[in-house]
């Protein structure tokens, strides 16, 4: 790839790609995201390819491998574009008449096409299927269209648009300006303001400034920033050079875990292939800029996703929380002023530059600008990954979106926030989600993850499972947490037992502010929220536990119903 040396020749290379894409052109888009990688998808694209060149179509028509298209309960997913045909579970047995009677002959193959409980109808179009309809996809939307280890597909679509727009002539105080007003807050959990954190680094003393992309997610069931590196991973490298253009840094890193491979893999390829065009490096595009991004793979350590254990991580040492004295921003890494941002908030970057703050505004809710990725999973009917507008309640995310609860089974609960979330009852779906509304249920956003639970979960069994997850993914380093959580989950593995007695609740209550208060990090600081929110809209469930001896969802086998103990 022939390095571009200027704004105007990124322009150029730019339209050249763009001139390479035919909208007209047909296009097989298959995902290949993790999900359907173990669904065989590869197979899937392998015979595309071979059907279409002896059917002498191999020319005129193009298998694209995109990374996650979100729909994931339904795949492997296979889009035909323009029109935007979607074929859902496709199997390989299914590749030759994709091929013979779609592509050759128009002949719409109604089998493969989603069937709507609701209408009795089977749907041809991805834009009509009702998983997508509320969705606002800016941000994850991308996926479905290009191939990630492709810069070219990147840039045909406007990629580097907003970075030419930055080296072209926008300050970095105009940029930190456009970033603040935008009121964009970090999608990692904490919801901290973008351009605070920005601010305070760029202010800070110092010619050696880093940026971070925190990419250590390891909230069961939650998989979007895995999916935004695997299928879109320039968005978040367009993110990290505007930022560290605004704060003034000149290396950045990615710290991603291990057991991500396919991130890693289309990660490299993406530094790699924007290193080589000349948008990292020394005096980038000639804007006399200069900055360099490096991987930094984790261990799979839960606490790792806690910023100063992150930084310890990337330094060698054991990945363990520091005490926060001094911010990050002013003494991060290597003790140089540091922004961390998680993968989805770097990716919103490019967007509000290109289509400006008052646009970026005008989205989600005053509690949270913009959209928000969130992984629907549990008990409900379309699992995957969905992108709506802040604000947006959960109970159209779980039932319109979602499409409601499987078996005809009623709902009981949805945990959002991750292990450390609060569980939410049903009296409560009418809530708006952003991060204020959520935090006066006793949850909290987290970074995205969404759990949902019918009324064969039993929510004692719940917090002890996820107190179970957090003690045993405790760094130690704080006896409140260690002890702490330890002594949390004994008593709650007591009750679920039949052995529990009312002082046990007292004594959870007792114990989770201390916790929450004591703890030096974000983990041992919102581990008790399982407990307390369960207590809370649940206590019924623990009554029936303790006084009755019986687990009214049939799920602690020493209480389920008429059993006797």
């Amino acid at each position: 790839m022939k390095r571009v040396e200027n704004l105007a020749g990124l322009a150029a290379f730019r339209k050249a790609c763009q001139a390479e894409r035919d909208p007209e052109r047909t296009m097989i888009a298959v995902c290949t995201g993790t999900g359907c990688q173990a669904h065989g998808c590869d197979r899937i694209v392998e015979g595309l390819r071979r059907e279409l060149e002896q059917a002498g179509l191999d020319g005129k028509v193009e298998v694209k491998t995109t990374g996650c298209h979100g729909y994931c309960e339904k795949g492997p997913l296979a889009v035909i574009r323009p029109e935007g045909i979607l074929y859902q579970r496709v199997k390989e047995k299914h590749v030759a008449d994709i091929v013979t009677r779609t592509i050759a002959n128009g002949e719409v193959l109604d089998k493969l096409l989603y069937f709507d409980p609701q209408s009795k109808q089977r749907i041809k179009l991805e834009k009509d299927v009702p998983f997508y309809g509320l969705q606002e996809r800016l941000v994850f939307g991308d996926n479905g269209y290009i191939d990630p280890h492709s810069i070219e597909d990147y840039l045909a679509i406007g990629g580097y648009q907003a970075l030419e727009k930055v080296l072209g002539g926008l300050s970095p105080e105009a940029v930190l300006k456009e970033i603040k007003l935008s009121e964009l807050r970090g999608r990692g959990g904490g919801g901290f303001p973008t351009g605070r954190k920005w601010e305070s680094a760029k202010a800070a003393p110092g010619a050696t400034k880093y940026v971070i992309c925190n990419a250590d997610e390891g909230d069961p069931g939650a998989y979007m920033d895995r999916s935004l590196l695997e299928g879109n991973p320039h968005a978040v490298l367009e993110g990290m050079l505007i930022g560290a253009y605004t704060v003034g840094a000149g290396a950045g890193y990615v710290y991603v875990r291990n057991e991500y491979p396919q991130a890693v893999k289309n990660l490299g390829i993406a530094i790699a292939s924007a290193r080589s065009l000349g948008l990292l490096g020394d005096n980038i595009l000639g804007s006399g800029f200069s900055f360099d991004l490096f991987v930094s793979k984790g261990g799979g350590a839960f606490v790792c996703g806690e910023s100063s254990a992150l930084i310890a991580s990337i330094e060698g040492e054991v990945g363990e929380p520091r005490a926060k004295h001094i911010h990050m921003a002013e003494s991060g890494l290597w003790g140089k002023p540091t922004v961390l941002n998680n993968v989805e908030t770097w990716a919103n970057v490019p967007l509000i530059i290109r289509r400006g703050a008052e646009w970026y505004r005008s989205l989600g809710s005053p509690g949270g600008r913009g959209t928000k990725i969130f992984s629907l999973v549990g008990k409900v009917r379309n699992t995957g990954l969905v992108e709506v507008p802040m604000g947006i309640s959960l109970r159209q995310i779980i039932f319109e979106i979602g499409g409601g609860i499987p078996k005809g089974r009623a709902f009981k609960a949805v945990q959002t926030g991750g292990p450390s979330g609060g569980c939410i009852p049903e009296a409560q779906l009418d809530m708006p989600v952003d991060f204020d509304e959520l935090m006066k249920l006793g949850s909290m956003m987290g970074s995205g993850g969404m759990i949902v639970m019918d009324d064969q979960t039993c929510m004692v069994d719940v917090a002890k499972y996820f107190i179970g997850f957090l003690k045993e993914e405790s760094c130690g380093k704080c006896t409140t947490c260690r002890e702490g959580l330890a002594r949390m989950y004994e008593i709650l593995d007591r009750i679920t037992r039949g052995e529990g007695t009312m002082a046990d609740l007292e004594l959870l209550e007792e114990m989770a502010p201390v916790i929450q208060q004591a703890s030096l990090c974000g983990l041992g600081k919102t581990a008790p929220n399982p407990v307390l929110s369960t207590l809370h809209w649940f206590r019924d469930e623990y009554l029936a536990h303790i006084n009755d001896k019986q687990c009214p969802a049939g799920v602690c086998q020493a209480l389920s119903r008429g059993e006797e103990k």
